[in-house]
Parts: structure tokens; C-alpha cells; sequence
């Protein structure tokens, strides 16, 4: 070709498309939040419109306070309660006490031992008073109402003794005693604080575990909390810095969401040990959330083996009614579902800068119906739906990606890759940039298909695009590895890499493609690496580096690539894990009209970089 390929026992040829124009059918459209996800706090799931801006500079000096984290007490000064089964006596005549009925009625610290068979601990002191209470090995049964009621207080302290033993417990039902809606077996309508070096089991067959209609603040001791619906409730907040956390909830394992003010209604994690298996959502806020650290193991709507997704397992019959590939949109019955079962989830934005996080979720792993922030952290993730979802951006800067398993692996409306190791298996496409409809133009979407018109196999011209989309990928950093059954990069929109090094592997059956897009696919730094099908193949549009696509029959899996320069200096080998019929090549060191050779097994050929 143009005299610069050598003719070997088997010759690469390029693809050459000259007459197919396509106008895919829309594709699915992001995940929002759909009807039966939305409530005040107590609810499935939460949403609060118009999300506000976040202010994600706030760490924990500004989370916590020193008290929060003080166990200390004077066991001289406290006063002393003793629990007697169906009794109690007190140290102080600012405990009142009624059969098993047990009221602290100012501020004090107080040092409470022993059982209540069937009775309830309640903290009714003045609106300024901040009370500790310190669980010196204590177990509380309320067969009817919460074990632990705090009606009225500034604040409390509840302090887990070092090497103690506690209990919280419903018996099956609450049955109103005032005006407030008693769920849990732990009910704050106070701030909150629990800390110390103990252990606290919560047990509520009929409703929440912890409840606070206010901040919920842990920086200590061991909790494991069964309930049949959210594990942790909060109104205002959820804050967790120290504590290891063991939920099984029917509904949330933690949930904060207050309908009354878009700023609260948030969760901030910077250590401890969280794990939690949940019917509903993993971590739900209905404002923003924001993880700096910590070990998180969720386990959400029975993993990703429950999400309803649609695999693209019947891949061709292209414009055959089925949307791009002949795929059918993905099932509504989980974004439709009464019942959210997500991993982690916020309404307003979501930022991840450290931790250790293992989520497998019927639903999302990762969603936000905003923004996700990724600035580090570790991440193990198989997901029934999307690993990672944002309605808005979804942005990376660093930490390890891990994702088994999903249908799709990052989908947002743009997706920034700035850096991090990012690897994922896709039923679907392994990012997408869901911007508007995959529809286009007579010349637009699939017009830099290979062999375009031009000698060489360069793109053909982008002229007399007509595109709604509004979608964007971009990777400027990082490596990125996308093994996908769909498209590996899906822009409804434009291209753009500028940095980092990415393999895209992709299948070779059907209408799927290496690279998708609407306007434009452009590369100007990094190394990209793409093997895939050859029927809706492109390559990109424009390059600042050189590029070199060509087909290469149908290739056995495991088959090695081989790229050198004319100085027979290697380039770029790859050995792709699936089968292909297309390769798609671009380095720095490549330049543009520069020739180079390309062995696939035992195939070879020269070719000149577009």
C-alpha cells in the first residue's frame, strides 16, 4: 500500500468500510434515582433535588470534637446505677426510678451496670446538659420500645468500658409511649456519641438498630448490629472515625438523610473497620459523602450474582430494533426496584481519597447522583450493574480499581481518568459517557471507522457531524486495563487521551467496537493498546502521536502483538486475553508517517503511522 508494506506468507490488511453509515438506536440512559428511592430519613433510600456544592476540604478536626473522643471518667464522682432484672437502684436522686424504668435526669456521668429483663433506659435532662454514660458490662430488653431512649439532652457520651460486654435489645414491636416515632433499639433524638474499648450488641427484629435524629458520631469500641431495617439512622450525620462496625440490616446498614435541609443528611469515614450485609443500600446519604480511610466490606441485595443485568451475550443484528450491537436495554427490575441496593450511594457528591473498600452489590457499586471523586484507596468491586456510577463526573486521580465483575465498569456523563490502576471485566461497555442519544449524523459517529478513504487506513473525515450528545472521556494518567464484552471506551460525545497508559480488550462478535464515538476520538499522549471486533470498528479521528489501526483476520486469544520501528527496536508488545480481529496502536515514541512493523503470531506486515 502507497508502496510501504512488504508482502509477507500473510499479508495484515486494513479494513476497508467505504459505504456502511450507521445510526445506532439510543442507548440506555444513566441510572438516576428512580421512583421507590426516595423518602425522609427511615425511608429505602434517599434523594434530596438541586444538590448543593460540597465542601470537601473539612477533615477530622472538623468532624470531631476532643470530647468525642474522651473515655476517661472519675469512677468517685460518677454516679452509680445498678440494673437488677426487673429493678434498678441509683447512686444519686437525679436518676428516677420506676419498676424497670430507669430516667437520668441532669447532667453527670454515670456508671451503669447489670440487666433489665423487659425495661428502658431514658435520658431526659435539661436541652444545655452533655452527659457520659459509661456501659460497664450492661444488657437492656425492651420488649416494646427502645432499650436506650434519649429524649432530651444537648449531647451524649456513651462510653463502651474497656474488655465490657453490652446488649441493646427490641423485643418485636414498639408500641408508642410519646409523641415521637420510636424505631430503633437504640433512639437518639440527640446528639450522639459512642466510643471507648467495649462491645455493644444491637438487636431490633422489627425496626432500626441505632437511630439519631441528630449527628451520629463513632471514634471507639466494637458493634455488631442486627436489624430488619437500617442499621445505623441518622438525620444529620453519620461520622465514623475508630470503631469496628458489623451490620446485618434489612434494610440500609447505614443511612443518614435529613428531608428538611439539603447540607445534612451526610457521612464522613476516615477509620475504622466496616462490615455490613444489607437488602437495601450499603452506605446511603442523603446529602454527600466523604471516605478518607478505613476498611469497608459490603455485601448489598445478596451481591452481584442478584443484579439484573442485561449481559451483551446476543450480540449482532445490527439496527435490529435492540439498540447498539442488537443489545436490548438492560432490565429495569433493579432501577426500578421499590428497593436500592446500592454499595455506596449519595445524592450530592461522593469523595473517596483513602481506605480499603470491598463492595458487591446487586445494584451499583459506586454512585453518586452527582459527582465521584476518587483520589485514592483500594478497590475490589463486582457489581450487578455499574462499579462505578456518577450522574454527572466521574473523576480519578489515584488509587487501585479492582472490578471482577459489573455490566458496566465506569459510566458517567464525563469521565475524567487522571490516574490510578483501574482494571475491570465488563458484560457491557467498560466506560461510557452517556451523553445524550448514540445516534448521529450521515457522515457523524462511526465516520472514523477504518480505511475512511484515505491510503493507509487513516481515519476518514469527521465532516457534517450532527450529534446531541454531550458526553466526555477523557484519560490523562494512570494505566487502565478494560476487558469488556461491549465497547471498551463508549463516548456518546468525544475522546480524548492525553496521558497514561490503556488496553482496551475487547470481543469479537457483533457490532461491538474497540472505541465508540459520536464527534470525536483524539490521542495526543500515553499508550493505547486496543484489540476487538472488526464490524463497527474505529479508530481515532486525530492524533498528535502516531497511530497505526489495522485488521488482522480472527485472532486465537493469548496471540502476541508485536510493534517495532524501523530500527527493529520494540515499541509495544501485547498478548490480548481474548479473541480479535482488529489492532489498534499508539505510542509516544510512534510518529506520525513513520513506518513500522507489526507481527501478529506468525503474521507480519509494515505500516505507515496516520
Amino acid at each position: 500500500m502507497g508502496g510501504y508494506m512488504k508482502k509477507t506468507a500473510l499479508i495484515l490488511v486494513f479494513i476497508l468500510i467505504l459505504s456502511l453509515l450507521c445510526a445506532c438506536a439510543p442507548k440506555a440512559q444513566p441510572n438516576g434515582v428512580q421512583s421507590g428511592e426516595s423518602g425522609s430519613s427511615g425511608g429505602d433510600s434517599v434523594s434530596n433535588e438541586d444538590p448543593v456544592e460540597v465542601d470537601f476540604s473539612k477533615t477530622d478536626a472538623d468532624m470531631f470534637t476532643d470530647r468525642d473522643a474522651k473515655t476517661e471518667h472519675d469512677a468517685l464522682k460518677a454516679v452509680q446505677i445498678q440494673l437488677n432484672g426487673t429493678s434498678a437502684t441509683a447512686s444519686s436522686d437525679s436518676v428516677q426510678i420506676n419498676g424497670s424504668t430507669v430516667v437520668i435526669k441532669e447532667e453527670a456521668t454515670y456508671v451503669i451496670s447489670g440487666s433489665l429483663d423487659d425495661g428502658m433506659l431514658v435520658v431526659d435532662a435539661p436541652d444545655t446538659a452533655k452527659l457520659q454514660l459509661v456501659f460497664n458490662g450492661v444488657s437492656i430488653t425492651s420488649q416494646t420500645s427502645a432499650a436506650l431512649y434519649i429524649l432530651e439532652a444537648d449531647k451524649v457520651f456513651l462510653t463502651l468500658a474497656d474488655g465490657t460486654a453490652n446488649a441493646l435489645a427490641n423485643g418485636g414491636s414498639f408500641t408508642p409511649i410519646d409523641d415521637n416515632n420510636i424505631d430503633g433499639a437504640l433512639f437518639s433524638k440527640q446528639d450522639l456519641t459512642l466510643n471507648g474499648a467495649g462491645a455493644l450488641t444491637v438487636t431490633s427484629p422489627a425496626g432500626h438498630g441505632i437511630v439519631c435524629k441528630d449527628d451520629l458520631v463513632f471514634t471507639g469500641g466494637t458493634y455488631v448490629v442486627n436489624c430488619a431495617s437500617h442499621g445505623l439512622d441518622a438525620n444529620d450525620s453519620v461520622r465514623i472515625t475508630d470503631a469496628d462496625i458489623t451490620v446485618d440490616a434489612g434494610k440500609d446498614a447505614i443511612h443518614a438523610e435529613n428531608s428538611d435541609d439539603a447540607t445534612l443528611g451526610f457521612i464522613y469515614i476516615s477509620g475504622g473497620n466496616i462490615k455490613a450485609e444489607a437488602e437495601g443500600d450499603g452506605i446511603a446519604a442523603g446529602a454527600y459523602m466523604q471516605i478518607a480511610g478505613g476498611t469497608i466490606d459490603l455485601l448489598v441485595g445478596g451481591g452481584s450474582e442478584n443484579g439484573s443485568k442485561e449481559h451483551s451475550d446476543n450480540f449482532g443484528g445490527f439496527m435490529g430494533g435492540g439498540g447498539h450491537g442488537g443489545m436490548q436495554p438492560r432490565s429495569a427490575s433493579i432501577t426500578e426496584s421499590s428497593s436500592s441496593m446500592k454499595g455506596l450511594k449519595a445524592t450530592n457528591s461522593l469523595l473517596i481519597s483513602g481506605g480499603e473498600l470491598t463492595i458487591n452489590s446487586a445494584d451499583d457499586s459506586v454512585h453518586s447522583d452527582a459527582s465521584v471523586i476518587i483520589n485514592g484507596g483500594a478497590f475490589t468491586i463486582a457489581s450487578g450493574d455499574d462499579a462505578i456510577h456518577a450522574e454527572d463526573t466521574l473523576t480519578v486521580t489515584a488509587g487501585t480499581i479492582n472490578i471482577s465483575e459489573c455490566y458496566e465498569g465506569l459510566e458517567a456523563l464525563h469521565i475524567d481518568v487522571q490516574g490510578g490502576d483501574i482494571k475491570l471485566k465488563a458484560s457491557d461497555d467498560g466506560l461510557n459517557a452517556a451523553g445524550g442519544t448514540d445516534q448521529s449524523g450521515t457522515t457523524g459517529g462511526r465516520d472514523g471507522m477504518f480505511g475512511g478513504g484515505r491510503p493507509g487506513g487513516r481515519p476518514g473525515g469527521m465532516g457534517g457531524m450532527s450529534s446531541n450528545s454531550g458526553g466526555s472521556i477523557k484519560v490523562s494518567g494512570g494505566t487502565l486495563y478494560i476487558n469488556s464484552s461491549g465497547d471498551g471506551m463508549d463516548a456518546n460525545g468525544t475522546l480524548e487521551i492525553s496521558g497514561g497508559y490503556t488496553v482496551v480488550v475487547g470481543p469479537t462478535q457483533g457490532d461491538t467496537a474497540t472505541l465508540d464515538y459520536d464527534i470525536s476520538a483524539v490521542i495526543t499522549g500515553g499508550t493505547f493498546i486496543g484489540t476487538g471486533a472488526s464490524g463497527m470498528a474505529q479508530t481515532f479521528s486525530d492524533s498528535g502521536q502516531g497511530v497505526i489501526a489495522v485488521s488482522v483476520g480472527n485472532q486465537a486469544a493469548g496471540t502476541k502483538i508485536v510493534l517495532k520501528d524501523a530500527n527493529e527496536n520494540t515499541v509495544i508488545e501485547y498478548t490480548p486475553e481474548l479473541n480479535f480481529a482488529v489492532v489498534i496502536l499508539s505510542s509516544p515514541e510512534m510518529q506520525k508517517g513513520a513506518i513500522y512493523s507489526i507481527t501478529v503470531g506468525s503474521q507480519s506486515g509494515e505500516f505507515e503511522a496516520y
